[in-house]
């Protein structure tokens, strides 16, 4: 499927596979933080699928094998 064609997740569906707040989200929008890219559409705040799971594969961390 094409990206345009996919649909634009909100604060509130992206906060919760993250399980983070949506003034989590908000907080890091403003400040930078995290490179969680988002779309503006109008005022609204949207997320595409791709840009959330670019994120989560950036996040993730090896764990060592004494690590617990």
């Amino acid at each position: 499927m094409h990206l345009s064609k996919l649909p634009l997740l909100t604060p509130q569906e992206v906060a919760e596979r993250l399980g983070v707040s949506t003034a989590t989200l908000s907080t890091w929008r403003c400040t930078k933080r995290y490179p969680l890219a988002y779309v503006k559409v109008g005022r609204l705040v949207r997320y595409r699928i791709a840009d959330v799971e670019a994120f989560e594969v950036a996040r993730l961390q090896e764990v060592a094998a004494n690590d617990n």
